[in-house]
């Protein structure tokens, strides 16, 4: 593990501590949380431009000219 020092604005600073206070988790718990999620947003972004990149429009057509033209069911409208 790493030790980290930072700076928060006053602002932030008491609103993480009213979350955390009321979560009953510890600061260094809500900004780890914090920290994560961002990793996976970015990481999610990265991912689907990587995929986006392999992808063929022509095949996406070929997909879609397989699947047959009628109403959908009541139930999916």
């Amino acid at each position: 593990m790493t030790t980290l020092s930072l700076r928060l604005p006053d602002s932030y600073h008491t609103m993480v501590k009213e979350i955390t206070a009321k979560d009953s988790i510890s600061i260094n718990q809500f900004i780890i949380s914090a920290v994560a999620e961002k990793i996976s947003a970015l990481e999610t972004q990265n991912y689907l431009e990587e995929r986006a990149e392999r992808g063929s429009r022509n095949k996406f057509i070929a997909v879609l000219s397989k699947v047959p033209d009628t109403e959908p069911a009541e139930c999916d409208k």
